[in-house]
């Protein structure tokens, strides 16, 4: 284990997810968090606070979500990679920046270990409560992207895309850790910086008076400008013109609001991630994302000893959903299941994806403070086989 020469720690580790993502948005090129401390992703901003001096990062402990959600953006538009971390009741908090930044298309990444709630819930044990929140707890129309990793290696890998992803189309990227995740200690390895695939923002580059602030190219994306560099910036949470100016015509409104959408929907194919397992000659698929997708590996070997035609499609991009991909699934299989530590919300996607094909939709709820006991997960996949 060495540092190189950008601070980022090589070599394998023992730790566990949260100090994991830490690693994860120092190799990223992360200079800025801003956070208030809540259980369970108190150690995220711990660690951070303690490797920042040495890679010349700024970790500010803020009064409260509501102020380091909005600190996060004032340090993006002054050029920096940023990112904020929470869980349950400071992720409400945060709802209305997250809008703010989809609005104004501001990058930054938002962390959510997720406990079991509502309200303040059970503060150190695991739940997926948080997941349609992630997607519609804002007000309005917008688009975002949301990650789930299933280990620390991936709280690692996921942190890095999730800046990657964020700088790319300038949205802000939630990662959607759990407490299990959050806290299990497994060996994670990090690569050297030289091997480590970084998006760099794109700037704008031509003459000043040239410059507009939201122009988008084909790819829906505009360039950015800093604060300082020169360019007029005008940023506003208000619909706004490619100036950045408010404009309150019902034309405004449509271009924005459409492209602010359109620059996911359209480019989900390329924006999703999932992992496949026995799918093609399956009966049922099993539907995970998160910690789950390793609760319910157990159930899917007993069923497959026993000779069930048992698939697993696990999620790591769970917005946007990979809709396409159930759709096609949806008219080979008989069935899907799907486990979450809510009471059902991930499965109200898959049922919509499904639509009117003959495959059936099994959800196995869990109302949190645990995992699932792989024996209530056999027995879905076994129901779902009836008929």
């Amino acid at each position: 284990m060495h540092a190189d020469p950008i601070g980022v720690l090589t070599g394998p580790h023992f730790i566990d997810g949260d100090h994991a993502c830490s690693e994860g948005a120092i190799s990223a090129g992360c200079r800025f968090v801003a956070g208030y401390p809540i259980t369970p992703s108190t150690e995220i901003v711990e660690r951070i606070a303690d490797r920042f001096p040495l890679v010349g990062g700024i970790f500010i402990q803020m009064e409260d979500e509501l102020a380091s959600s909005i600190a996060i953006q004032g340090a993006a538009w002054g050029g920096k990679k940023a990112m904020t971390v929470t869980s349950g009741p400071g992720f409400s908090l945060m709802m209305e920046h997250i809008g703010y930044a989809a609005m104004t298309e501001t990058p930054c990444v938002f962390v959510d270990v997720q406990r079991a709630g509502p309200s303040t819930g059970l503060p150190t044990m695991p739940a997926q409560g948080d997941m349609m929140q992630a997607r519609w707890g804002s007000h309005g129309d917008y688009g975002i992207i949301a990650l789930s990793p299933n280990s620390p290696q991936e709280c690692y890998d996921l942190t890095i895309k999730a800046f990657n992803l964020s700088e790319k189309y300038r949205v802000p990227v939630l990662l959607m850790m759990d407490e299990c995740v959050g806290h299990m200690i497994e060996r994670v390895v990090i690569p050297k910086a030289e091997d480590i695939e970084i998006f760099e923002r794109r700037s704008f580059s031509g003459a000043r008076e040239d410059f507009l602030l939201y122009q988008a190219d084909a790819d829906l994306v505009p360039p950015m400008a800093k604060a300082g560099e020169g360019y007029h910036i005008h940023v506003t949470g208000l619909t706004h013109d490619e100036r950045g100016y408010p404009n309150m015509s019902l034309a405004a409104q449509g271009r924005l609001i459409n492209r602010l959408t359109d620059k996911i929907r359209l480019n989900a194919d390329a924006i999703a991630d999932y992992r496949e397992d026995g799918v093609e000659q399956a009966d049922a698929v099993v539907v995970t994302y998160g910690i789950t997708s390793r609760t319910v590996l157990p159930a899917v070997e007993q069923a497959r000893k026993e000779g069930k035609k048992i698939g697993h499609l696990r999620m790591i991009t769970t917005w946007p959903f990979p809709e396409k991909r159930i759709r096609e699934l949806a008219s080979k299989v008989k069935s899907f299941v799907v486990p979450e530590i809510n009471l059902g919300q991930m499965v109200l996607e898959v049922e919509r994806a499904a639509g009117r094909s003959k495959a059936r939709v099994l959800s196995v709820p869990h109302a949190g403070g645990s995992v699932h006991d792989p024996k209530e997960i056999y027995a879905a996949i076994m129901e779902s086989l009836k008929g």
